[in-house]
């Protein structure tokens, strides 16, 4: 979905008037709403079934706060954007729930239109950053293990062979091209030949 286009968004407000003109609202910004629901619970459950970009939370509903559900809804649909709103101008988040939520922004009732609709863009925008970072760190982490089991294996073949390290990589390299196999199964195929590794990795 381009910056400009349509965003997803799940809608959980308990005020049936007030659902229906956000629905509309949104509607008439070119937005798709993929859900609304009455209830924090229901607003769980819909956002693993339906996978939106952006939940608009209210923050007070009667099965359970906004901020429970956010909760639960950052826990078991990374990726999604939570936006919390509340027309209570005395409410706020302690740090806590700020972090638990992972919400990236709050809105006070009303919003005007422009605002809503920058927010929820800049909502989807941030949330695609911080899910991009997290698969890059994560990629980065991976990488880093993989290079410290090839240079083990390395080791465990220069060891056996008389090899130099340049060779004893070649050995890797030459295997793994001959298996068709990442270089890195290969590297650990070594390692659990070697007599006992298993067993001091298990102690660990």
């Amino acid at each position: 979905m381009p910056d400009t286009g349509s965003i997803r968004i799940l809608i959980a407000e308990d005020d049936d008037n007030a659902r229906h003109l956000l629905v509309e609202l949104l509607n008439s910004m070119g937005h798709v709403v993929v859900a609304e629901v009455t209830g924090g619970h229901d607003a769980i459950e819909a956002a693993k079934d339906v996978v939106p970009d952006v939940v608009l939370l209210d923050v007070h509903m009667p099965d359970g706060s906004g901020i429970e559900a956010a909760e639960q809804i950052a826990a078991q649909v990374p990726g999604v954007a939570v936006v919390l709103f509340s027309g209570d101008q005395t409410l706020s988040l302690t740090e806590r729930e700020v972090t638990a939520t992972a919400a990236i922004a709050f809105l006070p009732k009303p919003t005007p239109p422009r605002v809503l609709d920058s927010t929820l863009r800049l909502a989807v925008s941030r949330a695609r950053e911080i899910t991009n970072a997290k698969k890059d760190a994560a990629a980065a982490r991976g990488a880093l293990e993989n290079r410290k089991t090839i240079e083990r294996a390395k080791g465990i073949l220069m060891r056996r062979t008389g090899s130099s390290e340049q060779e004893a990589y070649r050995i890797l390299q030459r295997t793994s091209q001959d298996r068709s196999v990442p270089m890195v199964e290969i590297a650990r195929a070594v390692l659990a030949s070697e007599p006992g590794l298993q067993e001091n990795a298990k102690e660990k």
